[in-house]
Order: C-alpha cells, then structure tokens, then sequence
C-alpha cells in the first residue's frame, strides 16, 4: 500500500477506537492492538511492515521526551534505591532467565539471551498508557524505572548480537560497553540540554521555542548514537534538564501551545504503534510453519509467565532497599503493592523496536537463525502484557485496597495558599513600583481576598469530604448509623492566623487560592464606546480614561503572577511541593498571563 494509504487507514484505526473505547470500557491501546490484529487479516495490509528504525528513531524520542517532562524529578531522587536496581539488575535477570527458558526449548544460547535483552525491559509509554490508575507514587517509580531500563536492555542486546555474529565479547569489552552507553548517553543528554538552555535564553518567540524543544529529543538520540551511547538515555536526561529548567526559559504563550501539542502529538504515536504491533503479530505469524507456532506459542507464554515470576521474587529481594529509616508497612500491603506492581511491568515499544532491530544476515552472509522466533515471541509477549495485564490490572488495584493518598491534594493548597499570600504580601510593593493608582490596588487586593476564601473554603470542603467518607464507612462496617449524623461542616475558616479587617470578612494571614481575571474590559469598541461616553457634559470629565485604568490593572496582575512563579519555584527547589504540582499551577498561571496580555504579545 502507499504512504498515504497506510496513514489515512491508521488514521481512522485510531478515530474509530477512540470513539469505541469508552463505549465498552476498554482501554483505548487495547482496543488499538486488536484492531490491528483484525486489520492483519487482510492480505494487502498484512504487508504493511514497521521499520526498526522508525520506532528508535522516530517513534522513541518524541515519546520518551514527553514521559520525562511530566515525570517528577522529586520522586527520582526520592525513589533512587527503588529505581536503581531495579532498572539495572533486574533487566539483567529477567535476560538471563527468559535466555534459561530459551534454551530449554531448544533456542542457541545466543538467540535466547538477543530474545531476553527484547522483552526485559517494561515500557514508558505502555505504563503511561495504562497505569494511570495506580497510586501517584507506585505509579511515579514504575514510569521512572521503564525510562531507564532501556540503557541496560540495549547494551545486552549489543552483546548478545556480537556473539551471535561472532564477535569476541570479554568482560573488559561488556565493562567498557556499559560506561559507554551509561556515561555516553548521560553526558550527550546534558550537553544538548545546555545547549537548548542556551539558545531559549535569547529568545521569546513561540515558534522558536518550540522548534528548538522538538528538536532536542532528536538531536540528543543523534549525538548519542554517534558516540555508540544510549540514545533512550541521553532523551530521557535530556528531558528530566529540560522539564527543570523550562519556566524559566520559556514564555506563557510557548507552554500553553506545547502542553496541547505535544499530547496530541504522543497520542496519535501511540495509537499508530499499538496498531502497528497487531498488524506485526499477524506478519510474523503468517511468515513461520504452523508446525512451529504451536511450540512458539509455548515458549511465548512461558517466557511471560518467567517475566512476572522474576520482577515478583526481585522486588522480594529488593524489599531492603526500598525501605526507608522509620517507615512501617504491614506485610500484607508491601505483598499486594509488589502484586500490583508486578502486573503494571508491561512490555512496548521498545521491546518491539529490539526485536526487529535484530540483523537480518550473518557474518557468513546467511539469515541469522532465529530472528523470525524472536519477533514472534516478542510481539507475543506484548500482545499478553495488552490483552491480559492490562484488563486484570484494574482488578488488581482494587484487591490491593490501597488507602487513598492526598498527598497531592494537600501540596496543592500548599503551593496555592503560598503564592497567593506572597503576592499580596507584595501588592503594594508591585503596584508602588509600576506606578498604578490606589484604586486599581484596592480592586485587585480585593479579588486577592476573595479568592482565598475560596480556596480556604475548597480545601475545608475536601477535608470535610474525608471525614465524612471514614465515618460512613465505619456505620457500615459496625452495621449501625451515626447516632449524631454526618456534619456537613460550616462555620467561618480559621485559618490559624487570626482575624482580619480585609475586604468581606476575608483573612489576609494565610495565603490560599489565586486571583481572578477581569472581564474583557480592554476591547476595543468598549473603549471607544466610554471614552465617547466621558466627552458627556453630565460625565465628570476628571475622571481617569478606561484606557489607563485598564493598563494598571494588567500591569498590575502581571506583576503579581511573576511574584507567584518565583514563590512556586522556590518551593519546588525546597522540596516541598513536588513537579508535577508545580506544573498544574504553572499551567494555570500560564493561561491567566496569556488571557491578560494576548498570545501575539509573545511573537
């Protein structure tokens, strides 16, 4: 089929399960992988094949970029004894193992541990995919351990290719390969970050900025390769540098457009691979004998069966590293917790994009035995991780009955109550300093008070939700009701600073919420409209022009905002509120500035 053909049918592939899956409460990959099945039955599309070379190098770095600017930095280095190991030793063992399985049925040793190195490694984008309903915590260590587990998988698959070939592997050129790949793909991640540091600097414009972050994730997956380093790593870096340093370096208008380009964008990749990945299934299935399926259907299940067994038993293994001085967890939850995370290993893109990078001829020029059984059993694993881990992980969750973490939540109020009462501790300050008058001063501290009221009541309102759930829950498992009934809560907050002679009632102490915009009070044709107004021997002529008052004012809220990204900053390098709150607000504030000053104020 043409190029246009085989994007236009993807293209409506994706559209159709987009609008079936919430119809039948599947997830939409799962749906994506068996249309791609039953798109593979027919002949012409079962032709249609997916260059290794288009997953790493085009599929990969937009993926994994975007994964690591929405992973949270805090959790890493929270997380680091958890992560460490297990995106290093077990990948190594979960290798060795499936290689064991391997050769049990009859697999070279060679072949095994090339079919090890495919399928070690769980997938970024399959966990981004599907294991959003996990605990933000749980779910923040298995995403950072799937972005960095792809070093080690790579570097086993290049030792495994080498003695497939023929190559003379000793353990000086397996040390000296891991350094490289490791330390290569860390240092050309941190010098293409630093050099798109540089260049957002010195500029302003949307476009630019945006191109410039587009090409980062390329260019460091290039600069990697070149110094045979891991291009999965050095994109990876080179995204967690980029997600630290970007509110400093970018414009509102910039953020806003990439946070809705670059999900869209992600989301057609994904779709398009999970597709592809039925489609490959089909392919390789109609390329073997069907006296050999059967076999490679039992090695396909038990190497995903092995799969599951190892990352259980290691994290058995690993349970010292991963507690923490003082911390106590009943045994029952760290087994369901291990359970759970077991199911949420799925394989991917990366595992796929292995598999087919397998060369296709020998030293001696011959096939390389075993690449079709590799693909085969591969894509297999794959499609096992979709169509069975993924239903059964819901169901799984659910038995874990983890508690629920507010964690989030409370960092949330936090950061809001924090910047909100740091700008009005500033307002006169800002206003004093862009010369605006006391009456706009007043307006806006006013809608400061307003707003954290709000807030106060907001996070009042989910703490009574809270207390409200547990005692519903206690009358039901004591099978009585509440003699006193269930508060509703009420009453002025407190807010623990004392009272305040603030507009409305409101308490100026703690800081909670944000402001509000103004109508569109600045349009043109109203402009014109009050100014004609104003020439009206019945209007006092004295008063200050709608124009001035309304240039205040948005200078005025602009300060504000600046004071509130600086507050915000600041507590993310203290530590206490996490990323990914950090770049909700920001997120916020963002479209608060681009509503105020307009999007072409940035080109």
């Amino acid at each position: 089929m043409e190029g246009l053909e085989v994007t236009v049918l993807i293209g409506l592939t994706i559209l159709v399960g987009a609008l079936l899956a919430p119809r039948i409460r599947l997830a939409l990959p799962l749906v994506l992988v068996i249309f791609g099945l039953a798109l593979g039955f027919v002949p012409q599309l079962r032709e249609i094949q997916l260059p290794p070379e288009t997953v790493l190098l085009l599929f990969l770095p937009v993926m994994l970029f975007w994964e690591s600017l929405t992973t949270s930095l805090r959790s890493i280095r929270r997380d680091f004894r958890y992560i460490l190991p297990m995106s290093t030793l077990l990948v190594v063992a979960s290798a060795f193992a499936v290689a064991g399985i391997g050769v049990l049925f009859g697999m070279p040793w060679e072949i095994a541990l090339i079919l090890g190195a495919a399928v070690a490694p769980p997938d970024a984008t399959a966990v981004a995919a599907l294991g959003r309903l996990l605990p933000r915590r749980m779910f923040m260590k298995l995403k950072a351990e799937s972005l960095t587990n792809d070093g080690t998988a790579l570097v086993l698959y290049a030792i495994a290719v080498s003695l497939a070939l023929g190559g003379n592997v000793t353990p000086w050129s397996v040390t000296l390969s891991v350094l490289i790949s490791y330390v290569g793909g860390v240092a050309a991640g941190i010098v293409v970050a630093a050099l798109g540091y540089l260049l957002l600097r010195r500029t302003s414009r949307t476009v630019v900025i945006n191109v410039t972050l587009l090409l980062i994730p390329f260019t460091s997956f290039l600069l990697a390769e070149i110094v045979h380093a891991s291009g999965v790593l050095s994109v990876v870096v080179a995204g967690l540098i980029v997600a630290y340093v970007s509110p400093r370096v970018t414009t509102a208008s910039s953020r806003r457009q990439a946070d809705a380009a670059w999900p869209f964008g992600v989301f057609l990749l994904n779709g398009a691979l999970f597709v592809l990945i039925g489609l490959e299934v089909q392919f390789v299935v109609h390329e073997i004998s069907g006296a050999a399926i059967g076999r490679l259907v039992l090695i396909t299940l038990a190497v995903w069966v092995t799969l599951l067994i190892v990352r259980y038993v290691f994290q058995l293994l690993n349970a010292l590293f991963q507690r923490q001085p003082g911390a106590r967890q009943a045994r029952g939850s760290r087994s369901r917790a291990r359970a759970v995370s077991t199911v949420a290993g799925m394989r991917g893109a990366v595992s796929l994009a292995i598999a087919l990078s397998v060369p296709a001829a020998s030293a001696t020029g011959g096939e390389l035995a075993g690449r079709d059984q590799i693909v085969f059993v591969t894509a297999g694993v794959i499609l096992l991780s979709l169509l069975v881990q993924a239903p059964l992980l819901p169901a799984i969750v659910r038995w874990a009955r983890f508690p629920v973490d507010h964690a989030e939540d409370e960092e949330y109020e936090l950061a809001e109550r924090t910047i909100s009462g740091a700008a009005l501790a500033a307002l006169d300050d800002l206003a004093a300093e862009h010369g605006v008058g006391q009456e706009i001063r007043d307006k806006v501290r006013a809608e400061g008070y307003q707003m954290l009221e709000f807030s106060n009541a907001r996070a009042l309102a989910r703490e009574q939700a809270i207390v409200d759930a547990e005692a519903r829950a206690l009358d039901e498992m004591l099978d009585e009701p509440d003699p006193l009934g269930a508060g509703t809560g009420g009453g002025r907050v407190v807010t623990g600073a004392g009272e305040s002679d603030s507009p409305s009632g409101m308490n100026a102490a703690v800081a909670d919420g944000d402001t509000l915009l103004d109508g569109d009070e600045g349009m043109e044709g109203e402009v014109k409209t009050l100014q004609m107004i104003a020439t009206s021997p019945d209007i006092d002529v004295m008063q200050r022009s709608p124009l001035v008052r309304h240039d205040e004012h948005t200078r005025l809220k602009l300060a504000l905002i600046d004071r509130k990204r600086e507050v915000l900053l600041g507590l993310r390098r203290s530590g206490r509120v996490d990323d990914l709150v950090v770049r909700r607000i920001s997120a916020r504030l963002d479209l608060e500035q681009v509503r105020l000053q307009g999007i072409e104020e940035f080109d």
